[in-house]
């Protein structure tokens, strides 16, 4: 009787036990997938991840790997919701991708208190690896320096030295204005005024009118997705660029430039931390991503494709899902694939080259998806604050 109900037990104690040694690594992918930056990331960048998972192999550590995913509405309070579920209930590992800047900040936060990893890419403020840095927290792809540095610094040397910039009205607006006002400043620029655009307008008319009146050589539009197409739509209704100013989207991938087509977004010049067609990596990538999408990936996809990839190699090299073993080997390993070359610095930041690209004209584009031409390359060790300049407590 006595051996009975030790077997009892010991049984019991497996049956407990099975689900948490079954339980494979669970990916959460949140991010815009119906608002203002839907085609910025939303549901490609979900179909980024699932590459990056089927390339990787489907499992890890001997365990499948899972990818869930909500649509956070640009909203930090249901985005923390989401994620608080995730973490406590759902047993998510990681969350990746966080476009808007003050959901990114919010889960940065979140996962610091739950000791989880979030790999942030779709949001743009430089405050994710500066004060806001925390030991779980990766920032992938791009940054509101390295845009600064790459389109700012670019237009303040080729002449564009007075500045009036269009501002999205939370957060990465304003890391966006003010890291540029400093590159067009220390190059010697001068910022004539700003005036701050609710997330999401329809009507820039009034914003436009004042950037117009400034009479500064460039309109730095410091927003993001629909509002940047939008902004840039209206803009050419007020004659601004047929007037001698010049537009600067801080903030354009791909998939904004094929919105606007090439007749309307020929000259604008932009920074991106990839472009499918750079090279045979980026070709391979960028086909793939076609034949499942009909669309070439942007900066943001491929980017959550190299994030998802970057963390499943470091659960692999950890041989845990350990948070803290986890993260030291995503800090440790180099990250070499076919979003980029990069090393990823103490505070979270991953550094990479990034590319000044200008938008060709119709007659310059030979194929679909043939919108760019390079200008320069941006070194990431100048695109990227060190982490010893970052502000980031962690490096002190």
């Amino acid at each position: 009787m006595k051996s009975g109900l030790l077997a009892a037990v010991a049984i019991s104690a497996l049956l407990l036990a099975a689900p948490a040694f079954a339980q494979g690594v669970k990916i959460g992918i949140l991010n815009d997938q119906s608002g203002v930056y839907a085609d910025y990331g939303g549901k490609w960048s979900v179909e980024a991840a699932k590459m990056a998972i089927e390339d990787f192999g489907g499992e890890v550590l001997g365990q499948k790997i899972e990818l869930v995913t909500a649509d956070h509405q640009n909203k930090p309070d249901l985005a923390t919701s989401i994620a608080r579920r995730w973490y406590d209930v759902e047993n998510v590992d990681m969350i990746t991708e966080l476009t808007t800047s003050s959901v990114a900040l919010a889960i940065h936060e979140l996962s610091k208190e739950k000791k989880k990893i979030d790999i942030v890419v779709g949001a743009a403020t430089s405050r994710l690896t500066g004060d806001a840095c925390q030991p779980y927290g990766f920032h992938w792809a791009f940054d509101t320096r390295a845009l600064a540095v790459g389109t700012g610094g670019a237009l303040v040397k080729a002449g564009g030295d007075s500045w009036f910039f269009l501002t999205a009205d939370y957060a990465f607006g304003y890391a966006l204005e003010k890291d540029t006002s400093e590159i067009v400043t220390a190059n010697g620029g001068k910022v004539l005024g700003s005036v701050r655009v609710p997330l999401n307008s329809s009507d820039f008319s009034s914003f436009l009118l004042q950037a117009q009146s400034s009479k500064a050589k460039i309109v730095g539009l410091a927003n993001a997705g629909l509002d940047t197409t939008n902004s840039i739509k209206q803009a050419a209704e007020f004659g601004i660029v047929s007037g001698g100013q010049k537009l600067a989207g801080l903030l354009m991938v791909l998939s904004d430039v094929h919105g606007l087509g090439l007749q309307v977004a020929q000259g604008l010049v932009l920074t991106e931390g990839y472009y499918w067609d750079l090279n045979d990596k980026t070709r391979d990538l960028g086909e793939r991503f076609f034949k499942r999408t009909g669309r070439m990936p942007n900066m943001i996809q491929a980017g959550t494709y190299s994030a998802t990839l970057s963390y499943l190699k470091a659960v692999k090299a950890a041989g845990s899902k350990d948070t803290e073993a986890v993260a030291r080997k995503l800090k440790e390993l180099p990250v070499d694939d076919a979003f980029a070359k990069g090393k990823v610095l103490e505070n979270g930041r991953m550094v990479h080259d990034m590319y000044l690209f200008e938008v060709k004209k119709p007659s310059e584009s030979k194929k679909p998806w043939d919108y760019y031409k390079q200008l320069a390359v941006v070194p990431g060790d100048q695109a990227f604050f060190t982490a010893k300049d970052s502000g980031c407590p962690l490096t002190k």
